[in-house]
């Protein structure tokens, strides 16, 4: 696994931050996974094991960085993070990347 994937893993966002200030790509790919894919994976999975709230915070930080929820990786098979936060029943993440989304798109108009 990546430094910055490890990071997402452990919601580390201290070192994600460092590691993208330090130039890591906001949509490196390990395991199939973008690093957005993997945020959301990640948030669903401790939601799911722990029955703890939902939570988007380095989904958002990713956002923030510039990483695509609609990128999806050929090897991948998973589908974008849009995609994988719908189907895995991440509605706060799905929430937030369809304003990010809604937002971009009124910006380009």
């Amino acid at each position: 696994m990546t430094p910055a994937h490890s990071a997402v893993e452990n919601q580390d966002l201290h070192r994600l931050r460092e590691l993208l200030d330090g130039g890591a790509d906001v949509e490196e790919v390990d395991g199939g996974l973008t690093l957005l894919q993997h945020a959301i994976d990640v948030e669903l999975d401790g939601h799911t094991q722990t029955g703890e709230p939902l939570h988007v915070d380095v989904t958002a930080y990713l956002l923030a960085r510039g990483a695509d929820p609609l990128a999806a990786p050929a090897d991948g098979g998973a589908g974008s993070a849009l995609h994988m936060a719908r189907v895995g029943g991440h509605w706060l993440a799905e929430s937030l990347i369809e304003a990010f989304l809604e937002r971009r798109r009124l910006r380009l108009r």
